[in-house]
């Protein structure tokens, strides 16, 4: 069977067709490496080509499944990590193409890595990612922008944009996000793929020194695919109760069953920008339209608002203040690798990066609990719909896919319906949901003028199951498969 062939099957048809043996890992991998090796250079999605490990898993995944052995549910199926907070033993981490760590080597897993491959799946590399993961775009100057697979002159989102190009490209059925502001389900918005969110806790967060780093905001672990049901099956892999992390849940649902049940009777709230948020008109024509796919299955559909008062402006501040102290820890860290990267290696961060850091360093104890309180109004507000709603709905992003830079600086816009916005995350309808700890998923919306809009579905706390269930709604309703045909049919050039 051919790399085309293999491309667009899902993780779910995989897994089963190589329990059947109809299908062999080493098959499997050698057309997804053949598929990469050939598109790639056109997307920049991965940067890191783990293709003899790959290998070698895939001959002993083989093995595995014609001796009888046990198999995982992702047995042979590959995938890929991103390169970010994101390791795996023996392969290179830059936190975002950090120019002065490109020869820095991990020697520990990542929790998705580990739990990925204990239940069989086979990871082929890194995905790019911006430097430190700060910003909705996907650039960096060490390695550059990933282009978008609709479109290359166009940027993927970020920060987790390698991955959601890979999967919209065929690379590979899902991939790994990470998720501190929006980085699942921005690019997942802007390359037509599934970005799911769990709830805090529900996939482990491992962090060290501080333990504690991963909840001011709430960051997260996620799957990146092309199918509600292979979010599910990820999600699956994924969940469950982990020692290490002091906010781990237990899992006790089953989320491919979750995934099957009808939305009738539900009540779906419809927030068309989250009280404060300028939206592209093209965005906001196409989500009203794909929200009627809610009362077409039988749920009642309300537009709300919030209740929010704040501008949002003064929300993505509040953001960017609380996300300091986890990279200047993470930054704090890599001197145990002999690197000072604020002192030796400035020139390899981007100017906003730098101006945030340094104006944010030096936050008393007031400001941090100031913001706090900021969070608990987001809190409130979202709980407060979901009170009475089991879903809310918004446009996952403000705008639109916007072009890349030759400088590896590439931001989102500054103005947004002649509004001003944070250029690296105000024009993303995804941080509040960071604040909160709420599962959320951005599901394609359709197209306009060719480029994909997301729509983003946040559920009740540690309902995980509502919104796989809301998505797989959405997928019956209007299918988007067959827009990859767009990703599948463009110009090879790099």
């Amino acid at each position: 069977m051919g790399s085309d062939e293999l491309a667009y099957m899902s993780a779910a048809e995989i897994a089963e067709r190589v329990r059947r043996r109809s299908l062999s890992p080493v098959e499997i991998v050698e057309s997804a490496i053949h598929r990469i090796e050939r598109r790639n250079p056109s997307l920049n999605a991965f940067v890191f080509k783990g293709f003899d490990d790959a290998r070698r898993e895939a001959k002993a995944a083989e093995a595995a499944v014609m001796a009888g052995a046990p198999t995982g549910p992702l047995h042979g199926v590959p995938t890929a990590i991103k390169d970010l907070f994101d390791f795996k033993p023996g392969w290179p981490f830059t936190f975002g193409g950090v120019r002065a760590m490109k020869d820095c080597v991990a020697n520990w897993h990542c929790v998705f890595a580990e739990r990925i491959e204990r239940a069989g799946a086979i990871i082929l590399g890194k995905t790019n990612s911006p430097t430190m993961g700060l910003r909705g775009t996907c650039d960096n100057y060490l390695f550059g922008p990933s282009r978008n697979p609709f479109d290359t002159r166009k940027n993927t989102g970020g920060s987790s944009g390698g991955s959601a190009a890979a999967v919209a490209d065929g690379l590979v059925p899902f991939a790994e996000g990470t998720d501190a502001g929006g980085s699942i389900r921005i690019p997942s918005a802007w390359c037509n793929v599934v970005g799911f969110k769990p709830s805090s806790g529900r996939v482990p967060v491992v962090m060290r020194p501080n333990a504690f780093a991963g909840v001011t905001p709430f960051v997260f672990e996620g799957p990146i695919s092309r199918t509600v049901e292979d979010a599910a099956l990820a999600l699956s892999a994924l969940a469950g109760y982990d020692p290490r992390d002091p906010f781990a849940i237990e899992a006790n649902e089953d989320f491919l069953a979750a995934a099957r049940r009808p939305i009738k009777g539900w009540r779906i709230a419809y927030s068309p920008n989250l009280d404060m948020f300028p939206v592209d008109p093209a965005i906001a024509r196409t989500v009203e339209e794909a929200v009627r796919c809610f009362a077409d299955a039988g749920a009642v559909v309300e537009e709300v608002k919030l209740g929010l008062k704040r501008n949002q402006r003064e929300l993505s501040d509040a953001w960017t203040r609380l996300m300091t102290p986890l990279n200047l820890g993470a930054l704090e860290g890599m001197k145990a690798f002999g690197i000072d990267l604020l002192r030796d290696h400035r020139d390899d961060f981007p100017p906003d990066y730098l101006q945030r850091m340094d104006a944010y360093k030096n936050l008393s104890a007031m400001d941090v609990f100031a913001d706090q309180a900021i969070r608990s109004e987001v809190y409130d507000a979202i709980q407060g719909v979901l009170e009475t709603h089991d879903i809310l709905v918004s446009p996952t992003l403000a705008t639109m896919p916007v072009d890349n830079t030759s400088d590896g600086d590439t931001k989102g816009p500054a103005l947004v319906n002649g509004e001003a916005v944070d250029p690296l995350i105000g024009w993303c309808l995804t941080y509040p949901v960071n604040f909160t700890g709420h599962p959320a998923a951005s599901v394609p919306a359709g197209l306009s003028g060719g480029l994909p809009v997301g729509m983003q579905l946040i559920g009740r706390r540690y309902a995980d199951g509502d919104v796989l269930a809301a998505a797989a709604a959405v997928e019956r309703a209007r299918p988007w498969r067959d827009a990859y045909k767009l990703c599948a049919g463009r110009p090879l050039e790099a």
